[in-house]
């Protein structure tokens, strides 16, 4: 496996948002979305076996009193790479609750049914609408959540009627709503967490607000956390 970073931190977003993981971020991307923050993924890394990966993954845990039971798959585009569904296999038989996060776009009925699906949905400002595999929804389950990333009104008011449409809510454990947060350097703009808050509310909307966790914590340019 390529493998760009291996690291700890406090889970930034989801339902698990605020808990202690560790995150294994695979190199590689085969989209390019116009707010994309880990675009130093998309090449280079270095190679790991499985094993390697998870002998990592045990140091940064610690021990059996203070063991890290979290840990999440991400990219890029963790799907790109044959072995991942291997990789979650192995960590779960190592006693580890896996989380992936993948942009949507690949399949996902190839992972284990008991790793935890993270899945986007593309918007349109995105710049990679209509991408997403709707042959997912079949195999989601109630473990499972779907990431819509909003980045105007346009965004929201697709992500709104994509959610009534194929009736997320009886897919999925949660859907979560999340603003994007605005690039240190300018590249992009943000969406403020209250306005998008105040369209959810306005339209009685029954979905979770996210915000990554991570970006108010350390420097949002930051890597490894």
């Amino acid at each position: 496996m390529v493998i760009t970073e291996i690291f700890k931190s406090i889970q930034g977003e989801g339902t698990r948002a605020g808990l202690p993981c560790i995150f294994v971020r695979l190199t590689g991307c085969n989209l390019r979305c116009t707010w994309c923050d880990t675009a130093y993924a998309f090449h280079g890394g270095t190679k790991y076996s499985i094993e390697e990966v998870l002998e990592k993954v045990n140091a940064l845990a610690g021990d059996t009193q203070r063991r890290v039971p979290l840990v999440e798959i991400t990219g890029g585009e963790p799907l790109l790479q044959r072995e991942t569904p291997a990789l979650a296999q192995k960590l779960m038989s190592s006693g580890y609750t896996v989380m992936i996060e993948t942009s949507g776009e690949r399949f996902v009925g190839e992972l284990p049914s008991a790793v935890i699906k993270i899945v986007d949905v593309k918007c349109p400002d995105s710049g990679e609408p209509n991408t997403f595999d709707v042959t997912n929804l079949e195999v989601l389950s109630s473990n499972d959540e779907i990431k819509f990333v909003i980045s105007s009104r346009r965004d929201y008011d697709f992500a709104r009627d994509f959610v009534a449409k194929h009736r997320l809510a009886e897919h999925v454990h949660e859907v979560l709503f999340s603003p994007v947060f605005a690039d240190p350097h300018g590249a992009w703009p943000g969406l403020t967490a209250r306005e998008l808050a105040e369209w959810i509310l306005s339209d009685g909307l029954r979905v979770r607000l996210g915000l990554q966790l991570h970006k108010f914590i350390w420097d949002p340019a930051s890597k490894g956390v």
